[in-house]
């Protein structure tokens, strides 16, 4: 297996494919601010001076914050940074979950991402269905595209992704309007989306999986470790590099608050896995 290309187009921009996920920087369950400031802008500032120019996050972690902490450590932006986020959900006064699916709150979604992060534009926005708030669910997203295309149309977003989605829901979209990138749960253990991560592949469409340690049962992550032990590696930076090997088109936002885990995400970039590596690691799946 050939080492992977590390660039790829998301929308009319071309990124490097390990990105940065900026959830993790707001506090304790992305709610509220961090524990230490300081240490939350260098890992933004580390990211980008070790080459990352595709930020994820949403103005509803903390709710905010994330956004708040990117202007203030990255503020002005370097040309080539594509900053994505994502509308569709609210935090009540506990920290929950809710959907905000409303126009009306997914234009105020939109204009709240812009003023914190001191944008004129989003490069990106992700619709994230909230049908189901644990997974994909089928649900008409018609009238909440309808709402981000008007925004588009009115110059405050260039492309439209979705996140949390179907695969009959990413071709209902595409029916309305080009869709630059879905975001959804996928990872060596949790595979439901191979089919529509290969189509999407096959369109030149960029797919962010999230969580690429989430939902492993404590013998597949037996099995991980065994694995990363052998090639002298961490869980994480195998499951990285099998997600940079696995499709051209993956494009990866691992999190972080801590500059050290950073850097080891980063390096997973360098991290090669041998096709014997790969099928024992294929296996995980059926474990």
């Amino acid at each position: 297996m050939s080492h992977p290309v590390m660039t790829y187009p998301l929308g009319d921009r071309s990124v490097n494919r390990l990105g940065y996920g900026a959830m993790q920087l707001a506090g304790p369950g992305v709610f509220g601010p961090p524990q230490d400031e300081g240490r939350a802008l260098q890992v933004l500032r580390e990211a980008i001076d070790a080459g990352v120019n595709h930020i994820d996050t949403s103005d509803f972690y903390g709710p905010h914050v994330t956004n708040q902490l990117i202007k203030k450590a990255l503020y002005p932006y370097a040309g080539d940074l594509v900053i994505v986020t994502k509308v569709g959900a609210r935090r009540d006064q506990q920290g929950g979950w809710l959907p905000a699916f409303t126009p009306a709150e997914l234009t105020q979604a939109v204009e709240d991402n812009l003023l914190n992060l001191g944008l004129e534009v989003m490069d990106v926005v992700n619709l994230r269905a909230m049908f189901d708030v644990h997974g994909p669910a089928e649900g008409s997203l018609e009238e909440q595209l309808t709402t981000l295309i008007k925004l588009k149309e009115r110059g405050l977003i260039r492309h439209i992704g979705l996140s949390n989605v179907t695969a009959k829901q990413v071709a209902d979209a595409q029916a309305m309007t080009p869709i630059a990138c879905v975001q959804n749960l996928y990872n060596l253990a949790n595979r439901e989306d191979d089919a529509l991560l290969d189509h999407l592949a096959a369109q030149g469409i960029a797919y962010v999986p999230f969580f690429p340690l989430g939902g492993f049962s404590p013998l597949q992550s037996a099995q991980l470790t065994a694995v990363a032990n052998e090639l002298s590696a961490t869980p994480l930076q195998v499951a990285l590099a099998w997600l940079l090997q696995r499709s051209p088109n993956i494009l990866l936002i691992p999190g972080t608050s801590s500059p050290e885990h950073l850097k080891q995400n980063l390096a997973s970039a360098g991290l090669h896995l041998s096709d014997d590596i790969v099928a024992r690691l294929e296996g995980l799946a059926e474990a």
